[in-house]
């Protein structure tokens, strides 16, 4: 039934508030975003499947506006350009197609956030790895434990969960509250 779900939903909600030290590590998240965003570095977000469609939620976020009216901010969503995704997929290797944007447009001091339910997705692994090597700061939505991704990233944000339905709802909460402060803080 409807209310049991959501009740399970709640629960998880619950259990991720209660993780104290995702606190610290969510204001380490908003602070570096923010800073990089004060200064017109770029956000590039990345993620496949459901994960895709969280990364065009974030950018649309921060591109349009969140809930406060304020200058557009340079976030991309990696692989939203089908031309250029079929291509480097086409000739050379999907597991490389977030790399090849994070060489195109990332700059040192700039953010990469990557969203993977496991933490193991190939191409968002090798994403954090090139942004690593051009000076760019890493964070990482995951479930529990956070994956390869978890040793690679400088902030994990990881959902109380293994099960991707339920990952993705707690991501959801994370990355809204993340566009709210973020926002708040290039606005003032």
């Amino acid at each position: 039934m409807l209310s049991g779900y959501l009740n399970e939903s709640v629960d998880l909600l619950r259990a991720a508030a209660g993780m104290t030290a995702q606190d610290a590590r969510m204001e380490q998240a908003v602070d570096c975003i923010s800073q990089a965003l004060r200064q017109r570095l770029p956000l590039l977000v990345c993620g496949n499947g459901g994960s895709m469609a969280d990364s065009l939620h974030i950018t649309g976020e921060l591109v349009s506006r969140f809930k406060i009216e304020r200058q557009g901010l340079p976030v991309i969503a990696l692989g939203s350009n089908l031309s250029t995704l079929t291509a480097w997929s086409n000739d050379y290797a999907y597991e490389t197609q977030f790399a090849r944007e994070v060489d195109a447009y990332g700059v040192a001091g700039g953010v990469l956030i990557g969203l993977s339910t496991s933490g193991n997705s190939r191409n968002v692994v090798a994403a954090m790895q090139a942004a690593r090597a051009r000076g760019m700061k890493t964070i990482a939505l995951t479930g529990r434990g956070g994956g390869a991704l978890a040793s690679m990233v400088d902030i994990l944000l990881e959902a109380p969960s293994t099960d991707t339905p339920r990952i993705q709802e707690v991501h959801v909460a994370f990355y809204h509250y993340l566009c709210m402060r973020v926002e708040q803080a290039v606005a003032a």
